[in-house]
Parts: C-alpha cells; structure tokens; sequence
C-alpha cells in the first residue's frame, strides 16, 4: 500500500490545460485529463477550474453518485493546505435558505392550521348537541 500523495495549491495550479488538468474537490487532488473529452457538461466546464479548487462549482451542479463514482477512479493524492489558504467556502445546509421565505411564516401557517381545526371541532360538536338536543325534545 503505497502513502498518498500529497499537493499545494501551487502544485495543483501548474496543471491548468486541456493536456493536463488538475483540480481539488473536497480537499482531495483529481487529475481529469483523461476525462476532459468525456465530461457530459463540456471540457470548457472543467477548464474554467482547471488547476483551483473546484468544489463549489462541482456541488452546485448536482452531480450523480455515478458522477461522484468516476471522480474517485481520477483520484491522484490529497491537498495540503498551506496556513493561510483558505478552503472552499461551505454552505451551512439550511431548508430556508436561500428560498426568500422568512421561518416565521411556516410557524404562523402551522399555528392558523391548528386554531382552524381546533375551531371546525367546536363549530362540529355544538351542531352534533343541537341535533341531540333536537331529538331529546321530539
């Protein structure tokens, strides 16, 4: 079993063209010159992140587990961060975001639903109490 590799940034960089393309996802190295005529989206697609970190561009398209299984075979080593390189920037997963609903809102539906429901049962049993009422008195 052999060590993994370890890349800079800069050693990523110097892998910027159609005949030799790296790029990171995820903080690991990826050499995709192989796949650049493959790639469904187009080999423009990759070059525009050709040599940088590609994480953002790559988990804002979606790609399939299918998509995801063809990346780890181009696997070549690991990014080492130097102090001082950023990583991608990350996304805090957020049902609301992004969707220009204020959370308030879904709260104050729920709480009218309720009162709605809570308000048909009582309309429901005082008619359910006239109608017995009705017949007791017949």
């Amino acid at each position: 079993m052999s060590a993994t590799k370890e890349f800079t940034m800069q050693d990523v960089a110097e892998h910027n063209t159609s005949k030799d393309i790296y790029m990171v996802v995820h903080d690991k190295v990826y050499d995709c010159t192989k796949f650049l005529d493959e790639h469904p989206g187009g080999e423009e697609v990759m070059l525009d992140v050709a040599g940088q970190d590609a994480t953002e561009a790559f988990e804002d398209v979606g790609h399939s587990d299918e998509a995801r299984e063809v990346l780890d075979g181009l696997l070549v080593g690991e990014l080492k961060r130097l102090p001082g390189e950023e990583g991608p920037k990350r996304q805090i997963a957020n049902s609301n975001q992004g969707s220009g609903k204020d959370p308030t809102g879904s709260i104050l539906t729920s709480y009218a639903l309720v009162v709605a429901v809570g308000f048909a049962a009582y309309m429901g049993y005082n008619y359910l109490q006239k109608q017995n009422e009705a017949q007791g008195s017949a």
